[in-house]
């Protein structure tokens, strides 16, 4: 499976052009999917209006985004020391990784809007739920499971892409046991949210919390194409990834849990609020 980026172009530097540079860089994955924890920083950047030149994580002369996500570690490890994106530089401070450290130094670069609440009630429901979306054992991170089980179960041995996707379940510590409670884990998180979103339509809101956009809107909505990608006319990603394994819901479980009300309000925050997936 050699999965390429389609049309889309994609206008980066390289990681070697950013370190000489200062100012605000973001780097971004160079591939044509709609990358949650990608898709959630930039929407974080982009509602704050907040201008960064982009960084390409992978080889910009690869069309095989696997093997130009392989060929990149090296050098994002040596400027980050990690081996994921995206990543936020701000000047010379430290790189920020985690998408708490982004919010923050967002929230520092441009105060308004904020996407954090000022009621403490509400900034630790939002704090907890989005760490349920995009932190350690997640929804995002148990769709990942998903991602990695299929190819290892399909590919065979001497596959190239074989050798990516171990990688990728190393990362995320996939195992049986892990993949077996994924799916559960999936469907309790999405449970909480649309209660959340049912409870705030009650009282009049259209956001998850309190009577404004906060950062777990964009996170929701942003996850969202994870396991409920948008059609190709709003996100032209790469069609190899267009299969449930991969971006889409992979049970009757899970797309039952996926109600209509948290897939019209991911569609309400990208109308009212964000770029569309795949803006580079």
């Amino acid at each position: 499976m050699t999965i390429q980026a389609d049309d889309i172009k994609l206008e980066y530097i390289s990681i070697r052009e950013a370190k000489r540079m200062s100012g605000l860089r973001i780097v971004l994955g160079a591939f044509a999917v709609p990358g949650p924890w990608h898709e959630a920083c930039k929407g974080v950047y982009y509602v704050k209006g907040l201008d960064y030149t982009r960084v390409r994580s992978s080889n910009e002369n690869s069309s095989d985004v696997l093997v130009g996500m392989e060929n990149s570690q090296s050098e994002l490890v040596e400027w980050t020391a990690q081996s994921s994106a995206p990543v936020v530089i701000w000047n010379d401070e430290r790189p920020r990784s985690l998408w708490n450290d982004q919010l923050y130094l967002a929230e520092r670069l441009s105060p308004e809007p904020s996407l954090i609440p000022t009621d403490p009630a509400d900034r630790i429901r939002m704090f907890g739920l989005a760490n349920e979306l995009l932190g350690d054992t997640g929804l995002c991170y148990s769709k990942r499971h998903f991602m990695t089980s299929v190819p290892l179960a399909s590919l065979p041995d001497d596959a190239p892409e074989r050798a990516f996707f171990a990688h990728l379940g190393a990362k995320y510590g996939y195992s049986e046991k892990n993949l077996a409670r994924a799916s559960s884990q999936i469907v309790e998180i999405l449970e909480v949210l649309d209660a959340q979103l049912a409870a705030q339509h009650a009282r009049g809101s259209r956001y998850l919390l309190g009577e404004q956009l906060s950062a777990l809107d964009i996170y929701w909505a942003t996850a969202c194409g994870f396991v409920d990608p948008m059609p190709e006319d709003r996100c032209p990603m790469a069609t190899d990834f267009r299969q449930p394994q991969f971006y889409g819901s992979v049970n009757d479980d899970i797309d039952r849990a996926l109600t209509a009300r948290l897939r019209a309000h991911r569609d309400f925050i990208y109308e009212a609020h964000l770029q569309l997936p795949i803006v580079f």
